[in-house]
């Protein structure tokens, strides 16, 4: 059991001690008025004061309650020698509890009351350090006391954390469906649909709940290598969840199986153990998936409908629908390069290709932008700066093997960065056929600074990847 030195609690010195360091703060923000002067000089003592508050915590100067943590499951008791007017400056339950008591136990999970001194501490002083294991029980703690600012600090570290990939984001997304925070769900949500294809292959995969994998497998914007290391990551995951046979054939269901090859879906029919136990939950969506890569799609969609999430490719790496591109220093100069993808999913279309054309410009200016020399009455007007453009991200089809009717074409690009040899994604932007280029791309990016989160070792890391979408025909009647 800790226990710091202090002074007799609920001495009246607490009371004077509070006064001391308010007129101390007032003091430190006053502004002194010499001789009449424009501008006052200011006088800063703020650290001071922090500097003073953190005495008072550490030596339990003058307190007037005190704080018995008790970790839950065992004996272990954290003592802390508190003041009752700076708690109650930050949480209203700590006001209502402390009102008519000067002590009171806090019984607390271990995690919990393993960092409760660094919950004190920012309520003292308005600052703490963060690591990844601290966040939920302090977020814990901060929910728990209505401490809104601090709640609102750690979710947004996590926040932080998820984008540059340190987070543990299954673990965090459970959480914050547990206590409600919405925006730290979807943040979570979001990370893993873009880095799926790194998810499933590490440890992470294994604590997916049945809820969380309802909120992902019908996603179409989750970023994988192809369909198959989706159904490979699901069939781990059921072998070792083994959820009710409800569960494991909704999730087979989700499968996109027209977009996995044929000769793969013979293995998979052939091999895998999932199928053999549930194949006739899914036998009708194979015959479908058998029945898509068999016929032209232009042919098939004059009988089926194939405006459903199955013939909608996700976010595929795979060679077949796009390219890396890494652009060094991209604050320079006009980058350009080219790729091809398959025309579709189809095997009818297996040996047709596309050729894009793609070009990167780190200042285009808009049109109310551009340079103009000279206005109606002849007076030269100011050219405008580099600095006023933004990135710009243009794609467009060099071949016209990708005009076949009832085919458009998605595109989207994925920037991030490379770890650990797999591609973590940070942003991406997706538009469509009518559009040449992606109208939000970059927007906010400062790639002049050579810590941008939109950089990596001072190159921008994209991937581009085209997403062929098949629309139904309408015969039309002769």
């Amino acid at each position: 059991m800790l226990r710091l030195g202090c002074a007799k609690p609920g001495s009246w010195g607490s009371f004077w001690a509070i006064l001391t360091l308010v007129g101390l703060a007032t003091r430190a923000a006053q502004r002194a008025d010499v001789s009449g002067e424009a501008a006052g000089t200011s006088i800063n003592h703020s650290q001071m004061l922090l500097q003073r508050l953190q005495e008072l915590l550490r030596h339990g100067n003058a307190s007037d309650v005190v704080l018995r943590v008790q970790a839950a499951g065992t004996d272990e008791v954290r003592v802390f020698h508190a003041h009752r007017l700076l708690l109650g400056l930050h949480s209203e339950l700590f006001r209502e509890l402390l009102s008519n008591q000067s002590e009171v136990v806090l019984l607390e999970p271990r995690d919990c009351a393993a960092v409760f001194d660094k919950f004190i501490r920012y309520l003292y002083c308005g600052e703490l350090t963060v690591l990844l294991a601290q966040a939920i029980p302090l977020h814990r703690l901060a929910t728990k006391y209505r401490v809104a600012s601090l709640q609102r600090g750690v979710a947004d570290y996590m926040r932080a954390h998820l984008a540059g990939g340190a987070g543990p984001a299954v673990g965090w997304y459970h959480y914050a469906v547990s206590t409600g925070d919405e925006a730290l769900r979807q943040s979570c949500l979001q990370f893993l649909a873009w880095n799926l294809s790194a998810v499933v292959g590490s440890a992470e995969w294994g604590a997916v709940s049945p809820e969380l994998l309802a909120q992902l497998l019908p996603r179409s914007d989750l970023v994988l290598q192809d369909e198959l290391e989706l159904f490979q990551a699901l069939e781990a995951w059921l072998s070792r969840a083994r959820p009710s046979p409800t569960v494991a054939e909704w999730a087979l269901r989700a499968i996109r199986y027209p977009m996995i090859p044929p000769a793969q879906l013979f293995q998979l029919q052939a091999r895998s153990a999932v199928l053999a136990r549930h194949g006739q939950a899914v036998a009708d969506l194979l015959l479908q998936a058998y029945q898509f890569h068999a016929a032209s799609p232009l042919h098939y969609a004059k009988f089926f409908d194939v405006n459903g999430s199955a013939f909608l490719p996700r976010n595929y790496l795979a060679p077949a629908w796009g390219v890396p591109w890494v652009i060094n220093n991209p604050a320079r100069d006009d980058r350009s390069t080219s790729f091809q993808t398959q025309l579709g999913p189809s095997g009818h279309d297996l040996g047709r290709r596309v050729t894009w054309n793609v070009l990167f410009s780190p200042r285009w200016l808009p049109v109310s932008l551009r340079p103009v020399y000279a206005d109606a009455a002849g007076t030269a007007l100011p050219a405008a700066r580099p600095e006023d453009g933004r990135p710009r991200l243009v794609v467009t089809p060099a071949s016209s093997g990708g005009d076949a009717a009832g085919v458009s074409f998605q595109k989207t690009v994925l920037v991030g960065a490379r770890q650990h040899g797999r591609l973590l994604v940070r942003h991406a932007y997706s538009f469509h056929q009518s559009s040449e280029e992606a109208g939000d791309f970059l927007a906010h990016a400062d790639l002049q600074r050579r810590n941008s989160e939109y950089l990596v070792e001072n190159a921008l890391h994209l991937h581009l990847i085209i997403k062929p979408v098949y629309h139904t025909l309408i015969r039309t009647p002769k």
